[in-house]
């Protein structure tokens, strides 16, 4: 558990560790930078640097929290990686269930192994699911999502590395966009952003601007069309106002 300066959600749990690349988005990835730092650190949870593992240790931990949160699972991995076992995704899902107080954010670029898998899953309301779209070339994910029995969908076009026109929004609850930061970002066209944002608007989907990346993705922000998109999902606003 750690708290997260993402700026869609308020904290980590990572009751998996690890990855591989599948796609362009996954060039530069923030995890494996941080699992190899971690690993020269000494942290144990990743002494084996970027391999995939499972935790069963960390499963209590959404028990332990005294107040509601929202919370990015598995920021350091991809809980749909294929080396991952089902009966240990079953069982992250039932730790999910078993708190519903909580709003749990799921993201894989694993789309059609979540579909596979999706009717063996309980799918309360509380377990948003997404899809990283970074290029039209892996737009077929957001079709696999659209088919599963989550309650809530989402789409993180982060990193977007080209343009997404007549992006199909049915059944789709939330669109996050960002740029990618780094060393060696490759840009993002501000008119890709302003014409998701559109079609966000158009189709009645929460639209959140996460940052214009860049090297210094602090200086360059995250204001479009001079101003903040901060849009969540209707049920996270009536969640916070039931809290």
């Amino acid at each position: 558990m750690a708290q997260s300066s993402i700026e869609w959600t308020e904290m980590t749990w990572n009751p998996t560790t690890g990855c591989t690349k599948i796609s362009a988005g996954c060039k530069f990835c923030y995890a494996e930078v941080m699992s190899k730092r971690l690993k020269a650190m000494g942290v144990d949870k990743y002494k084996d640097g970027f391999k995939v593992r499972v935790h069963p240790e960390a499963l209590n931990i959404p028990y332990t929290w005294k107040s509601s949160k929202v919370v990015f699972v598995n920021s350091m991995s991809d809980l749909f990686h294929k080396d991952i076992p089902l009966e240990f995704i079953k069982q992250v899902f039932h730790v999910m269930n078993d708190n519903p107080q909580h709003v749990f954010q799921v993201l894989t670029k694993r789309a059609e192994r979540l579909y596979e898998l999706h009717k063996e899953l309980k799918w309360t309301h509380n377990i948003w699911m997404g899809v990283s779209v970074e290029d039209d070339k892996v737009i077929d994910r957001i079709d696999f999502l659209r088919k599963t029995r989550a309650k809530v969908k989402f789409l993180s076009l982060e990193p977007l590395i080209g343009p997404l026109e007549k992006l199909n929004l049915k059944k789709i609850d939330w669109v996050i966009v960002g740029g990618e930061s780094g060393h060696k970002p490759r840009p993002m066209n501000p008119d890709w952003v302003l014409d998701i944002q559109e079609q966000c608007e158009k189709a009645d989907v929460a639209f959140f601007f996460k940052q214009w990346g860049g090297r210094n993705k602090k200086a360059a922000g995250r204001l479009l069309n001079g101003r903040t998109y901060d849009e969540m999902p209707e049920i996270m606003e009536i969640e916070k106002g039931a809290r």
